[in-house]
């Protein structure tokens, strides 16, 4: 695959439509009327910084963005509303899956459009921002209930609000009693981390805990740029997670996770999540299978500190939660343990003897 060309003056703004990419050397001429098809059903916007990252368009940054036409084949599995979203919002903007936490969802806008994205089918640049009823909605419906502790911000992306709108929902979800944290999910640090203003990290502080999650799939997307974002926000006091799905072509070996993960620890972003693919329509060209997964992981066990380490989790299709997938280094018919080494260690309890299989 040849290389992109350098970022010309015109890739200053966000390459949207198939004819920006042609221009832009991601696609070619024969691949357009495929492109404008998928370009019909899911949004395309990549950010400037972001293309500034792509060598090439099917390297690990390009492939996360530039839309193929293999996402117009859906295959027998996969779901329009792979984790449940939809099932589980008892009014617009919530979701609630669990008894503690509650997703707000302000708007369904991104600075870019993953092509591997679980809410594919309802993210893009026209959509979902909740009007000040439907947000007050969502407000009175979180006040009415006390089990829920934290709040997660997550969309689209909170930080593609305005810094006042995000102070606004800051501030009304801070007055809640009962909510005790405020998570924000994104990608804008990495993706336009010029849109990190003093003003927008204003906007994030909070009396209540706040937590940052990033979303970034390779080592070469923490750019210079991105890492001064971070900073700007860790100098605030939030403290900074890291969240990443495992994506074929992407970062589906022990170099470039080990990479990853090391970046992200680097710039004191701590592993949390490794994801499982989501079986989104037309992202089976991403799927990595859950035992290949698993030998990753496991083969970075003793290679990288544990500050390294995330949860490898999958999100049971239809809306079941979050399930940890391992590795596991127990063998319990055995009462054995195998190190990072491969070698097996029998279990013993404080008397001495060997503990029985539970």
């Amino acid at each position: 695959m040849p290389s992109c060309p350098a970022p010309s003056p015109a890739s200053s703004r966000t390459l949207r439509t198939p004819q920006e990419l042609l221009e832009a050397g991601l696609v070619d001429a024969a691949s357009l009327p495929e492109i404008a098809k998928v370009e019909e059903r899911y949004a395309t916007a990549i950010p400037p910084a972001f293309r500034s990252l792509i060598e090439n368009p099917d390297d690990p940054i390009g492939r996360q963005v530039i839309p193929s036409p293999e996402e117009l084949i859906t295959a027998s599995h996969e779901l329009a509303d792979p984790i449940g979203d939809d099932a589980l919002s008892p009014v617009p903007g919530i979701v609630h899956r669990y008894a503690d936490r509650a997703l707000l969802k302000p708007l369904l806008i991104c600075p870019l459009y993953c092509r591997f994205c679980f809410r594919r089918e309802h993210v893009g640049p026209d959509g979902g921002l909740l009007d000040e009823a439907a947000l007050e909605r969502a407000f009175s419906w979180l006040r009415a209930h006390p089990a829920i502790r934290e709040v997660i911000l997550t969309g689209g992306d909170p930080l593609m609000l305005s810094a006042r709108r995000l102070d606004h929902i800051m501030h009304e979800l801070a007055a809640i009693p009962h909510v005790t944290t405020l998570r924000i999910h994104t990608r804008v640090p990495v993706a336009a981390p010029e849109k990190i203003t003093d003003e927008l990290v204003a906007a994030m502080d909070s009396e209540k805990a706040v937590w940052l999650v990033v979303h970034a799939n390779h080592e070469r997307e923490f750019s210079p740029e991105a890492r001064a974002s971070l900073k700007k926000i860790q100098r605030c006091g939030i403290p900074v997670l890291g969240q990443s799905v495992l994506l074929r072509g992407v970062n589906d070996s022990a170099p470039a996770l080990e990479g990853l993960f090391r970046a992200m620890v680097e710039n004191q972003v701590k592993p949390y999540y490794l994801h499982q693919l989501d079986a989104a329509p037309g992202t089976a060209r991403f799927h990595v299978p859950i035992e290949e997964g698993q030998a990753l992981l496991a083969s970075l066990r003793g290679r990288v500190t544990g500050l390294a380490w995330p949860t490898y989790v999958l999100d049971i299709p239809g809306g079941y939660g979050k399930v940890p997938l391992g590795p596991d280094y127990l063998d319990q018919p055995r009462a054995t343990v195998t190190d990072p080494n491969g070698q097996r260690h029998a279990i013993q309890s404080p008397d001495g003897t060997i503990a029985a299989p539970s």
